[in-house]
C-alpha cells in the first residue's frame, strides 16, 4: 500500500507557515513529512529558506509524523560529520524510526556560498559515497579518525544518537546516480514517476526496498489562479535538464525562467480545485510502484488544499494504491 506524505517547501514558506502546514499535514491524515534543505530559495519571489535541522527540531515539537530530509547534501556546504550529528540528534528528537536522511549531489544554489569549486557530477557523487561512509562510521558511536580522498575527520565521537541509526535514503537521477544509489541508500527517492528506477532499485536492494517521490501542484479557489500563483513562485520548475544542478543564485534562475512559458508551464501537474485533476497528477507515481509519495503545494492555498486531500484526494489514491 502506498503511503502518502506532505512536503514541507523550505523555499517558499516561513517557518511559522512550515510549522502550521505540518500541523495540518498529521490533522488531514498524512503519514509523513518531506522537508527541503536550501541555503537560497530557487528565486527571490519564493523568498525564503529557514534552517533546515532548526526546522526538524522545532516540527518534532508540533506534530508525530516522521520526517525524511529531501534532499541535504552532505559534500560541500557542510561537512558530513556535521551533518552526521544534525542527523542524530534530529533522530533523538523526532523518536525512534520517525528520521530518515535523504541526501543528494545537490546544486551549485546552495553549495557555492562558501566559495568552493562547484565539481562535475561524477566527482559530486564521488564525494556523496565518501560522505555517506563518514556519516554511518559516526552513527556507531565510536571514535572516528577517517583521512579519504575528499574528507578528513579527526577523533570525532558524536554523543546523542538514537537507540537506531536512521535509515539513509539517495535522489538519484540517471543511471550513474542509481547505480551508487543501489551500492549506498538504503532508500530511493526522486521527482519522477521513475518505474524503472524503482524496478531497478528493488533488484538490488531487495522487493521491499522502500521508494520516494514527490510532485508539485498547485491548489486555489480556480484553475487559473491556481496557475498564475505557482507560475509566479516556480517557473524554475519548467527549467529543463541540468541548469537546476549548475546554476549558482536566484537571480540566474530568474533569468533562465524567462524561457518558460506560462502555458507550458501548465502543461505539467495539477491546478484548482478539482479532486480529479489531483488524482491523476499522482496516480502515475502510484502506478509506478512507490512505497511513498508526498505531495507539494506551490502558492498561499496551502490550508484548503490539504483539508481537501484529506477528505477526497487522498481516499482516492489510497483505493488505487
Amino acid at each position: 500500500m502506498t503511503r502518502f506524505g506532505y512536503f514541507l517547501s523550505c523555499e517558499e514558506y516561513s517557518p511559522e507557515q512550515l510549522l502550521d502546514q505540518a500541523r495540518l499535514a498529521e490533522r488531514a491524515g498524512f503519514d509523513s513529512l518531506w522537508i527541503s534543505d536550501h541555503f537560497h530559495p530557487w528565486n527571490n519571489a519564493q523568498g525564503q529558506s529557514p534552517f533546515v535541522w532548526s526546522m526538524i527540531g522545532a516540527v518534532a515539537q508540533v506534530c508525530d509524523l516522521p520526517v525524511t530530509t529531501a534532499v541535504t547534501c552532505p559534500t560541500v556546504r557542510v561537512h558530513p560529520a556535521i551533518v552526521a550529528q544534525a542527523a542524530a540528534t534530529s533522530a533523538v528528537l523526532l523518536g525512534e524510526g520517525r528520521f530518515t536522511l535523504g541526501v543528494g549531489t545537490g546544486e551549485a544554489l546552495n553549495e557555492h556560498v562558501l566559495g568552493d569549486a562547484w565539481p562535475r557530477t561524477d566527482v559530486r557523487l564521488e564525494m556523496l559515497e565518501e560522505a555517506v561512509d563518514v556519516i554511518r562510521q559516526l552513527w556507531t558511536g565510536e571514535v572516528v579518525s577517517h583521512e579519504g580522498r575528499h574528507y578528513v575527520v579527526d577523533t570525532a565521537r558524536i554523543y546523542t544518537l538514537p537507540d537506531e541509526p536512521p535509515p539513509i535514503y539517495m535522489s538519484a537521477f540517471g543511471p550513474k546516480a542509481l547505480d551508487v544509489a543501489c551500492r549506498i541508500a538504503d532508500g530511493f527517492v526522486t521527482t519522477q514517476p521513475d518505474a524503472d528506477g524503482v524496478r531497478t532499485f528493488r533488484a538490488a536492494k531487495g522487493a521491499d526496498a522502500p521508494t520516494q517521490a514527490g510532485f508539485k501542484v498547485a491548489w486555489g479557489p480556480t484553475r487559473e489562479e491556481a496557475i498564475d500563483r505557482a507560475f509566479e513562485l516556480w517557473p524554475n520548475a519548467g527549467v529543463p535538464g541540468e541548469l537546476a544542478q549548475v546554476l549558482p543564485s536566484p537571480q540566474h534562475f530568474e533569468q533562465v525562467s524567462e524561457l518558460v512559458t506560462r502555458e507550458k508551464f501548465a502543461e505539467n501537474g495539477a491546478f484548482g480545485p478539482d479532486v480529479a485533476e489531483h488524482v491523476e497528477a499522482y496516480a502515475p507515481f502510484v502506478d509506478a510502484g512507490f512505497s511513498e509519495v508526498y505531495v507539494a503545494n506551490m502558492g498561499p492555498h496551502y490550508a484548503d488544499m490539504l483539508a481537501a486531500y484529506g477528505s477526497d484526494v487522498l481516499p482516492e489514491l489510497r483505493r488505487r494504491g
